[in-house]
């Protein structure tokens, strides 16, 4: 009898969080505890994602984006795009395509996780919504072909009928609009033109960077670290590195190596957060990461920054946070994009406790 409260307990808590007439999850397939899944307080598609996605070209944009606003760029499918964070914070997903590629942009912000997968998975291309879910305070999507749910941060789906699949995780990168706009002066901006009437450039979550914690339950790993440190983590053959901002703003650079990958990180410290001041463009600045191969036609560069640009110490080419040599011997080439992701300290390690902190020895009490 014991045994069966657990078990009645999660399905009660199922029942009252995805009830029939709305959900038509398959709940006998799931990978986690169903009591882990919380209400975030708006109902399944509560928060509308966009599935007609409208682009602008940089002179309409510059209109109402700030040169420092976050924006999430994809430019490895021929097509360069960004997505303000502005225009993300109130819809959290976009489904789109580019190039033949369908694409899921996401967007967590208690999670301060931006991340773009290929929607295709289990033999098909999915389309996705705002569950009005969070486990461990992330933000938990769902399809609308089978109403499977789905872990933002991982990609994986946790509850229903695709329960195991696993999204692939696409390059991206988090920079600012004025970076973007410089790299690609023929690229195009996610327009606020939505379908919905939305506060852009408004924060609903004034503060809440560098407030005092989570605001949703999460079970925690303890570092020296602030829960709400922003980090940037590589992983390689299951090995997990995570580089805390507050690290790799000291120097601008940062090389290492992970399971046999070397890695460059550039750091630039401009970018604005968009979770800070109600107004997103007078947020304080947090920076933003690119991480790259060093090898370069058959040979290892090291880097430097000084005076906010990046050199190599053999030729002495500049480069930008696309990884591209823009003055110099080496101009017009391109370093090799490494996979990875930005995240809250927390968050991240809520679900890869085993990840190792680069300047963290030992847990210590926060």
């Amino acid at each position: 009898m014991w045994l069966l409260i657990p078990l009645l307990l999660s399905v009660f808590v199922a029942r009252a969080q995805l009830p029939p007439g709305t959900w038509k999850t398959d709940l006998s397939k799931r990978s986690i505890d169903l009591r882990e899944l919380r209400s975030g307080g708006p109902p399944k598609d509560g928060i509308p994602a966009i599935d007609r996605p409208k682009f602008v070209g940089l002179s309409d944009a510059r209109q109402w984006l700030q040169p420092k606003e976050p924006v999430l760029v994809v430019d490895q499918l021929g097509a360069p795009r960004a997505y303000p964070l502005q225009i993300l914070i109130w819809h959290e997903l976009v489904n789109d395509e580019i190039a033949g590629t369908p694409i899921l942009v996401s967007y967590c912000p208690l999670c301060g996780s931006a991340l773009v997968f290929d929607r295709r998975a289990a033999g098909r291309t999915l389309d996705f919504g705002v569950s009005g879910l969070l486990r461990e305070s992330d933000l938990v999507m769902y399809d609308r072909q089978t109403d499977s749910l789905w872990q933002q941060i991982t990609g994986e789906a946790i509850v229903g009928e695709l329960t195991g699949a696993k999204l692939a995780l696409l390059d991206s990168k988090t920079l600012s609009f004025e970076e973007f706009a410089r790299q690609y002066q023929t690229g195009t901006v996610l327009s606020r033109e939505t379908g919905f009437d939305r506060a852009y450039g408004r924060n609903p979550y004034t503060g809440y960077e560098f407030g005092r914690g989570p605001i949703m339950p999460v079970s925690r790993r303890t570092t020296g670290i602030r829960p709400l440190e922003r980090i940037v983590t590589v992983s390689f053959d299951g090995g997990t590195r995570a580089y805390p901002f507050a690290l790799l703003r000291q120097n601008g650079i940062y090389g290492d190596e992970v399971k046999g990958q070397r890695l460059v990180i550039f750091f630039d410290d401009q970018t604005l957060t968009p979770l800070d001041a109600s107004s997103i463009g007078s947020s304080r600045r947090v920076g933003s990461v690119s991480v790259f191969d060093p090898q370069l036609d058959g040979k290892r560069l090291s880097f430097r920054k000084k005076d906010g640009r990046i050199t190599d110490r053999q030729t002495g080419s500049v480069w930008n946070m696309f990884g591209v040599a823009v003055e110099g011997p080496l101009a017009g080439k391109r370093l090799r994009a490494l996979p990875h992701g930005v995240y809250f300290a927390f968050a991240w390690l809520a679900f890869r406790p085993d990840t190792e902190v680069v300047g963290q020895t030992r847990d210590s009490p926060p």
